[in-house]
């Protein structure tokens, strides 16, 4: 089993930038792709931003291109956000899985964190 937990969300400012991290414990998430999405109150979750298993390859969501980044370092994932709005307001979830058949989609990932809020007022 795999457990991951999110920290680093809180209330900032329009503008501000914020990093989000995300551990795993019980098994080394080599092999493993991880990913961030987001949820606010009666949406789905939204693709954030996917990084394959060796750290290479990234990719974002057109809304957060050039704002925020993606990176990992053994077992722990982090979402750098830069020059955040109102709109970013959101939990945001971090997520791992293994063959996932499409990256853009939350039912491919096996495990996910409890998520943290991230607040961003105007």
């Amino acid at each position: 089993q795999v457990q991951l937990v999110e920290s680093g969300g809180g209330l900032v400012q329009a503008g501000d930038s914020l990093r989000l991290s995300c551990t795993a414990s019980g098994r080394t998430l080599s092999g493993y792709r991880m990913a961030w999405f987001r949820q606010t109150p009666g949406k789905e979750r939204e693709f954030v931003a996917t990084i394959n298993w060796s750290g290479i390859i990234t990719e974002v969501a057109d809304s957060v291109k050039g704002r925020f980044t993606i990176s990992r370092d053994k077992n722990t994932e982090y979402l750098q956000m830069n020059s955040l709005k109102p709109e970013d307001t959101a939990v945001y979830r971090c997520a791992a899985g293994q063959n996932v058949p499409d990256r853009y989609t939350p039912t491919s990932y096996a495990y996910w964190g409890q998520g943290t809020q991230v607040t961003v007022s105007s």
